[in-house]
């Protein structure tokens, strides 16, 4: 394809994966696409056994990174132990959170018994965040992008000495235009229709808004993202003046994924209604499967949701174990189970190989492109 964002990075087709699967990200990358790995949560030693596997299995086909670096760590919590970390974790959101499970049959008792400061990751704080990088840059990664806030100047100069571009998650136009003047080379621009993290804007107003606010600074290269899980919206979004599309729910449903069954069989059976910003997960609003657990965030007696990221401390230990007994069959716990998903999740409705999937994504786009030019005499 005649797209800039082939040439910078030598790909066959526009298509970005964004998963946390290693195996979802070379698959994709393998057939002709570009996977991009989902670094948060790692420790730079389990982002360096993920990045080596892959390594082995792509074949020297391109793929990328995507980590959270923050712009400026937070001085009041960088330095935390984990004790005092979890003091400032006000009592209420804890018996909040017991409260949703025990009103639905679940056993509290071993909930906090690895203490909730402890799952603060040393990948928010400085020190953490550059031995991330330092693994990220141990292997041949053809692109890396900061999933919240601007790259930090220090981030920008590694990758430059790198021969490596930047991107950059972006949901409002006054995002874009603060990554463009940051230098930022590829701008992701999700719209509110997207799973995880998502503003308020739709990728259908956002991806033409953004496109325009950045001409002053060159032919600078946009990913849409929100709500594409098929060629033709690919195609859309590329008309619009898009340079490809940044996918992330439609992997989730593969045979691939490692999606939890339970979740994964909530997925499938959605429609696109049944999702829902929350700010319950992490302390900013994400987009995933409305369930129990979200209504009742939603809730009027429900405490406001922590800034990030406490939310995730108070969330997560929950969350895991809703998880746990859900795979076990628990049927209160597949109820509450959630995950962060996209509206797009209305059409995905049944689940296919990794490969089989991006060569969809092909035919439908050509279809649309053949379509749009047959509209034209």
């Amino acid at each position: 394809m005649r797209s800039k964002i082939c040439d910078l990075l030598g790909i066959e087709f526009p298509l970005f994966a964004f998963s946390h699967c290693r195996d979802v990200v070379a698959e994709v990358s393998k057939a002709g696409g570009f996977g991009v790995l989902g670094g948060a949560g790692h420790t730079a030693e389990s982002l360096d056994i993920e990045l080596n596997w892959i390594d082995n299995q792509v074949n020297s086909a391109p793929y990328g990174v995507d980590v959270i670096v923050p712009t400026s760590m937070d001085a009041k919590e960088g330095g935390l132990t984990p004790e005092e970390v979890e003091a400032r974790i006000p009592p209420e959101h804890k018996a909040y959170v017991e409260r949703i499970l025990a009103e639905n049959g679940i056993a509290t008792g071993d909930l906090w018994e690895r203490g909730i400061g402890r799952d603060f990751g040393d990948n928010l704080r400085e020190k953490g965040a550059a031995q991330v990088l330092d693994a990220a840059f141990a292997h041949p990664i053809k692109f890396v992008v900061n999933a919240l806030g601007v790259p930090p100047p220090t981030m920008m100069e590694r990758a430059r000495a790198a021969g490596i571009p930047v991107g950059a998650l972006v949901g409002a136009k006054e995002h874009a235009i603060k990554h463009a003047e940051a230098g930022v080379d590829v701008l992701v621009v999700a719209g509110t229709e997207a799973g995880g993290h998502c503003g308020e804007v739709s990728t259908l107003v956002l991806v033409p808004e953004v496109v325009a606010a950045v001409k002053p600074y060159g032919d600078l290269p946009v990913l849409a993202a929100g709500g594409i899980v098929t060629g033709r919206q690919m195609a859309a979004c590329m008309a619009m003046g898009a340079a490809g599309a940044w996918t992330g729910s439609v992997w989730l449903t593969t045979e691939e994924a490692e999606t939890t069954p339970s979740v994964k069989e909530k997925m499938l059976a959605a429609n696109s209604r049944q999702t829902v910003r929350s700010r319950s997960r992490t302390g900013k609003y994400t987009r995933q499967l409305r369930s129990p657990w979200t209504d009742a965030w939603q809730a009027e007696d429900a405490p406001d949701p922590l800034p990030m990221p406490l939310q995730s401390l108070v969330s997560e230990p929950a969350l895991r174990k809703i998880d746990k007994l859900a795979e076990g069959g628990d049927p209160a716990a597949k109820r509450l189970a959630t995950y962060w998903v996209g509206q797009g999740v209305g059409l995905m409705n049944a689940s296919a190989s990794v490969r089989s999937l991006v060569f969809d994504f092909m035919q439908d786009f050509a279809e649309a492109a053949e379509r749009l030019s047959g509209l034209i005499e």
